[in-house]
């Protein structure tokens, strides 16, 4: 399959496109972040607005 076929979404952290990953199959629609960094780092981010 090419990858201009796959699914993609935009992270809400980083704000960059990110593509279906076979390790997501099963959950993909529950996969909102491109990396476990990004997943770590929206705590973060929530946290700085609160400030």
């Amino acid at each position: 399959m090419k990858k201009s076929l796959l699914p993609s979404k935009i992270c809400p952290v980083c704000h960059r496109p990110f593509t279906w990953r076979k390790k997501w199959e099963r959950n993909w629609p529950d996969v909102k972040y491109c990396s476990k960094r990004c997943a770590g780092d929206r705590t973060a981010k929530s946290r700085e607005s609160q400030d």
